[in-house]
């Protein structure tokens, strides 16, 4: 899909305002209001526009342990990494799962839990009892440096 300035311009501010109204988005990138929600519409058609959420705080939810966690599987099989895969995506605790390269693992994992007695649960009762789990490899975030949503369009 070929983007022209107004469709850069739109997409960039919804990823920062998402809840902004079609009035507003189009007085922000000059264009009528009617032109503008045409663009938006096109914009949700293409999937361009995959979706909008709230970004809820993690700590005000009680959850202020983060890590990252590097999978490693037992076998390179589609099979095995269907089944993890499938697995993985039950636990409400995993933020983000990555199928990796260049690292001695597999996977890696996002995951935001209350604190060290949520990750050892999470880790012992539900991530290591995947059938095909051989190895796992915790790091702590001690902060976020740089934690932005907003994807560069250009």
């Amino acid at each position: 899909m070929s983007l022209d300035r107004y469709d850069r311009q739109i997409l960039d501010v919804l990823q920062a305002e998402g809840r902004i109204s079609n009035q507003d988005l189009a007085d922000r990138v000059s264009l009528s209001p009617s032109a503008c929600l045409r663009r938006v519409r096109v914009l949700e058609e293409s999937g361009l526009i995959a979706g909008y959420r709230a970004l809820l705080d993690a700590r005000r939810l009680g959850l202020s342990l983060t890590a990252l966690l590097h999978i490693s599987m037992d076998a390179h099989t589609p099979e095995r990494f269907a089944h993890f895969e499938s697995e993985i995506a039950k636990i409400d605790a995993v933020l983000e799962c990555l199928l990796i390269t260049g690292q001695s693992a597999d996977y890696q994992l996002k995951i935001a839990v209350a604190d060290m007695d949520a990750y050892q649960e999470l880790l012992l009762q539900h991530i290591t009892r995947i059938a095909g789990v051989s190895g796992v490899h915790t790091s702590f975030v001690l902060r976020r440096v740089v934690d932005k949503t907003a994807l560069p369009v250009r």
